[in-house]
């Protein structure tokens, strides 16, 4: 049975459209780490992307204002929380919990106030998706990757743009040396702040775009808690793939896997639980080393205060 889904086009499409709100917010929680910022508050963040994704889509009728506007309030959001990890120096993990508890409410409490109980409209406007002409004719491949949603198109560009920000640029260096040793670095002349400030930003713009997806992608409404602990699963991807944009990505892919062929073992008597458990087990032997060291930036949740301040 699993060896005839195997051969199926459907499910490796399924794979990739399960994989893009896991790799967005997993590659915004690498440039978080990197810069030194553990954030958890990405759960939190894709609610309000993808509520105000909805929210400004419906009121414009247009889908990619819809989505700029989800990028701005990820944005807003995050600025709240570097401020209070990066400037006051509060645990971030807690900082973190409490924004996702404040935007689970927050757009459950707008979704009633401003939609109603019966949700938001089905004609809200949604994300396109892409037919590519000469990739979607091709026997396999086609099925698979030439018609996708418009944000699964934008996140595979973005995994490889931020591959090269973070190793081959020099602002891409210096997010990642203050995440190692921020002390050097400030000696060194970067402010560790900013450095900091951007890796949360940008982490919070990657997260938000993935609710936007969920919702003006996947299901073209909002739904209260739809993100449905993905942000804490692009944690985990994030950890699997050992804080690097290529390494989260696979992680994604494998948690996307799980998740597609979870659905097509349904009521074939075969138990989809131990196949969704594959992906956070295989983190956990990564955690400890069984499947390769994967090891955090040194100075990654660790506040840093500069002299003076």
């Amino acid at each position: 049975m699993i060896i005839e889904e195997l051969a199926k086009p459907e499910l490796w499409a399924a794979t990739i459209a399960m994989a893009t709100p896991i790799a967005l917010p997993a590659l915004g929680g690498t440039f978080s780490e990197r810069s030194g910022v553990v954030n958890i508050a990405m759960e939190g963040i894709m609610l309000i992307g993808a509520f105000f994704g909805v929210l400004f889509s419906y009121l414009s009728n247009n889908p990619w204002i819809g989505l700029l506007g989800a990028l701005v309030m990820g944005s807003l959001i995050s600025l709240l929380f570097a401020w209070f990890t990066v400037n006051i120096g509060a645990d971030q993990v807690i900082v973190g919990m409490g924004i996702n508890i404040f935007a689970a409410g927050l757009t459950a409490f707008l979704l009633n106030t401003i939609f109603g109980y019966g949700g938001t409209p089905r004609e809200t406007p949604a994300l396109p998706n892409i037919s590519l002409p000469v990739i979607k004719d091709i026997p396999f491949i086609g099925p698979i990757i030439g018609e996708q949603n418009s944000v699964v198109y934008m996140m595979l560009i973005l995994v490889i743009v931020s591959h090269y920000f973070l190793f081959h640029t020099n602002l891409g260096l210096r997010i990642r040396a203050v995440g190692e040793n921020p002390q050097a670095a400030d000696t060194a002349g970067i402010n560790v702040w900013r450095m900091r400030y951007l890796g949360v930003i940008l982490g919070g713009m990657l997260s938000s775009l993935g609710g936007v997806y969920l919702s003006l992608g996947l299901l073209n409404s909002f739904e209260v808690n739809m993100s449905s602990g993905r942000g804490y699963i692009a944690l985990a991807a994030m950890i699997f793939g050992k804080w690097t944009p290529f390494g989260s990505l696979g992680a994604a892919l494998l948690f996307g896997f799980a998740m597609a062929l979870s659905m097509v073992l349904q009521g074939t008597g075969i138990s989809a639980n131990i196949i969704q458990m594959l992906p956070y087990a295989l983190t956990i032997l990564a955690l400890t080393g069984l499947v390769g060291r994967s090891t955090a930036p040194a100075a990654d949740g660790v506040p840093y205060r500069p002299d003076g301040k």
